[in-house]
């Protein structure tokens, strides 16, 4: 995945790069790495291998892998933690509430692990954040700024 957008701050080997939200940022996967400036532009924290200076227009890099295991995991993890849970709920959790009705208890397992999920997730993305193998790169500076 790529994007191209304008370096607006350089901080060391990272630079900030101002991009133009896409249709459905909301629920991409690496939603967690970008943060809403207002209106339609995001900022997103790019590894600045090239050096690229202020103002310059770069091309970024989302690295596959990376970006399909956030994909699997944000997508992925809570739906199967859903149906754990309503199996566990109905086969384990409901053996312990006999007077209980045992749709009732999966419903509520399958929904209580659906949750859990997603502070899982929320772990995962500050851990990934920390990260620099999973930080996007600037690839290609397009125009710079003389």
């Amino acid at each position: 995945m790529e994007e191209i957008g304008i370096v607006k701050d350089v901080i060391g080997t990272k630079a900030i790069v101002v991009i133009q939200k896409q249709r459905g940022c909301e629920s991409c996967p690496g939603s967690a790495l970008c943060k809403t400036v207002g209106g339609d532009e995001a900022q997103i924290e790019a590894l600045n291998r090239l050096n690229a200076g202020v103002g310059d227009t770069v091309k970024i890099s989302f690295k596959p892998y990376s970006y399909l295991k956030g994909t699997a995991l944000i997508y992925g993890l809570p739906a199967l933690m859903l149906i754990i849970g309503a199996v566990v709920g109905k086969e384990y959790i409901s053996r312990l509430f006999l007077d209980s009705d045992a749709d009732l208890i999966s419903g509520i397992a399958a929904f209580g692990f659906f949750f859990l999920s997603f502070i899982i997730v929320k772990i995962w993305v500050k851990f990934v954040e920390s990260k620099k193998t999973y930080m996007p790169i600037i690839s290609d500076i397009v125009n710079t700024k003389n």
